[in-house]
């Protein structure tokens, strides 16, 4: 047998990121017997299949062979141009240029990592954040300093401690019904952000999956419509929350220079998202209503949200807390003190019950007492039934 020699080792970055204990906990709960409060995922009946089906069929038929060709890295100028459409149609002027489209939003946030960050540069973020955002710093080597943040979300005073101290490249921001407690930042606040971004000089990343989902109360503009932010803010958006998630179709609006770096590193990524999902979202938005189907979505899911809500005070132990979003798909809560959420989770599967613990959304101390519990995926009464057991789990 002759000699051979190993292979070289993994990459450092691969040992220092860990696996996204939601995607495994949504692995564990997939059983049909399991109310799961875990997943931040779209109730799929009400996805508009039909709709699509005949977006797909339509594109097909006229121009199959264009649309199951290679495509233009920036994404198809017509779904380009739809985007634009509607942004400004929500008071943020947008042209289809402004625009790249990405595989999900998702890969519009590992662009932005690719064209700004080194090796050991600063970031800051909401405490606690989306825990998709931390992996991905993680893997770029990126310094990642928390927050402070109330029910309001960010607190300005304390990001402009950290900006002064740290000097960070960007801060990374869920200002809409935010991934994992449903805040959403007000008007005045997220004016302050932009201040602190503008004296500091930082990037903004104002990352908006959920702010179409909004039940009550009125929409609060996005930071990159704030002059102040203009040229520094990249605004995130994607149809997974409300066309289909299946179709990981994203976008990001970014000043021209950072724009073509993104460009570029998406060519080097994928050269160009799916030609045909581009074309018949493209079409699905032209010939359907999507406002509409927003709409209905909306009107299933505050019931929803209203059951886990009148449900929690005999689901969780007495003393615990939890806020009331206007949108969205989470709320979050707190056990008293001296409550482990991860520690629980086992209990609360053994009763066919699921939850996040609330600890890996933490870039700082975690506060361990704290979940996340979405609503969207299941009727009033599945939540009520949920609801008690989660509270039989808890004793």
């Amino acid at each position: 047998m002759r000699n051979t020699t190993a292979p070289p080792e993994l990459a450092s970055r691969v040992g220092s990121v860990q696996t996204s204990p939601v995607r495994e906990i949504l692995a564990l709960t997939e059983r049909p017997e399991v109310i799961s409060f875990a997943g931040g995922l779209p109730a799929p009946e009400f996805f508009d299949a039909e709709g699509i089906r005949a977006a797909y069929d339509r594109v097909l038929s006229e121009d199959p062979r264009r649309v199951l060709q290679y495509s233009s890295t920036e994404g198809s100028p017509l779904l380009r141009e739809t985007i634009a459409a509607r942004l400004a149609g929500r008071s943020l002027p947008t042209h289809s240029d402004d625009l790249l489209i990405t595989t999900g939003s998702q890969q519009a946030l590992t662009l932005l990592i690719t064209a700004l960050l080194e090796p050991g540069d600063a970031v800051v973020v909401e405490d606690p954040t989306y825990l998709a955002v931390l992996q991905s710093f993680g893997y770029a080597g990126a310094r990642v300093y928390p927050v402070t943040t109330d029910e309001h979300g960010i607190v300005p005073d304390a990001l402009a401690e950290v900006a002064a101290r740290e000097k960070p490249k960007l801060i990374y921001l869920v200002p809409n019904f935010q991934n994992p407690t449903g805040r959403t930042v007000p008007a005045e606040r997220r004016s302050a952000i932009a201040r602190v971004a503008a004296e500091c000089g930082f990037w903004i990343i104002e990352d908006d999956p959920y702010g179409e989902l909004r039940f009550e109360g009125a929409a609060v503009p996005w930071i990159a419509s704030i002059e102040d932010a203009a040229d520094r803010t990249i605004l995130l958006g994607s149809f997974s929350k409300t066309m289909a998630p299946g179709m990981r179709l994203g976008w990001l609006r970014a000043p021209e220079v950072l724009r073509r770096a993104c460009v570029i590193a998406k060519q080097a990524a994928d050269l160009h998202t799916s030609t045909i999902d581009q074309a018949a979202a493209a079409r699905y938005l032209i010939d359907s209503d999507l406002d509409a189907h927003i709409t209905r979505v909306c009107a299933a899911y505050r019931p929803r949200r209203d059951a886990l809500l009148a449900g929690l005070p005999r689901g969780l132990p007495a003393g615990s807390t939890w806020n009331r979003p206007e949108g969205g798909m989470f709320v979050w809560a707190r056990l008293p003190d001296g409550y482990d959420a991860t520690a629980l989770l086992s209990a609360a599967v053994r009763r066919q019950v699921a939850y996040v613990p609330g600890a890996p959304f933490y870039a700082g101390p975690a506060d361990a007492a704290t979940l996340r519990l979405s609503f969207t995926t299941h009727s009033p009464a599945e939540i009520a039934e949920g609801v008690t057991r989660l509270a039989k789990a808890l004793r």
